[in-house]
């Protein structure tokens, strides 16, 4: 998404940001507001709401998310895992709709943050397995109910220098923290470009510019050696 907003402003075209922050969620509803939102809003606005919406009662509430996220899951696919997957989310939308209907609870956001990912990682194993059995046997292994030694992978195979850093690149872009950081940079750019001090600021602008060469020079020389990756969406 950020590849197509980029290359679309290029010619002139400003879409809008496609994911905001979606592993930063303390419940799946917030979830659904950060992820995928030009499918999750699309679905909103042309099934959800012609269907009624909230505004029918309860029942049809649910019956209407139900419906809403059973398509979600077919849309990604003709499959059963992906209308599990789906119906999965709208049962946890409509749990935590009865929920907040019946009391107010505070619960702090630790518990709220780590209930929404083990829910969605929970989740992404139904979208990711071609079957509801492969799933189980997926799920069976993740609770350590599964045969086998493990011998086959083990977290020490992990521990090299590209995964960690892959890994740690992901987590911390999975957090609004490096989005901040240029946000506080900026302000500060503009600070120093409107004070005396000038040539501070074309230095700074020159090391941002350098930084994101180096990134896509490390990016380009990636993909050269790595085989060839179909887009995501192709699957679809």
């Amino acid at each position: 998404s950020d590849m197509a907003i980029g290359l679309g402003r290029i010619f002139g075209f400003h879409f809008r940001e496609n994911f905001n922050h979606p592993y930063t969620s303390r419940s799946l509803t917030e979830f659904w507001r950060r992820w995928h939102i030009s499918l999750s809003s699309w679905f909103r606005d042309y099934l959800y709401i012609p269907l009624g919406g909230n505004r029918r009662g309860p029942l049809r509430t649910y019956v209407n998310l139900f419906t809403v996220f059973a398509l979600c899951g077919l849309w990604h696919g003709a499959s059963a895992s992906f209308l599990a997957w789906g119906l999965y989310h709208g049962a946890f939308l409509v749990l935590e709709r009865l929920v907040r209907q019946r009391r107010a609870v505070s619960v702090p956001a630790l518990v709220s943050h780590s209930y929404t990912l083990l829910v969605v990682v929970i989740g992404w194993v139904l979208f990711r397995c071609d079957s509801l059995a492969l799933a189980g046997s997926f799920l069976a292994a993740m609770a350590g109910q599964a045969s086998g030694d493990g011998s086959h992978f083990y977290v020490s195979m992990y521990a090299e220098t590209g995964f960690i850093l892959a890994f740690a690149a992901g987590a911390l872009g999975s957090a609004p923290v490096v989005v901040r950081g240029f946000g506080f940079l900026q302000r500060r750019l503009r600070a120093v470009a409107e004070s005396p001090a000038q040539p501070i600021a074309w230095l700074l602008e020159g090391s941002a510019l350098l930084a994101l060469v180096a990134i896509l020079a490390a990016s380009l020389l990636q993909l050269s050696s790595a085989t060839h990756n179909p887009f995501l969406y192709f699957r679809f």
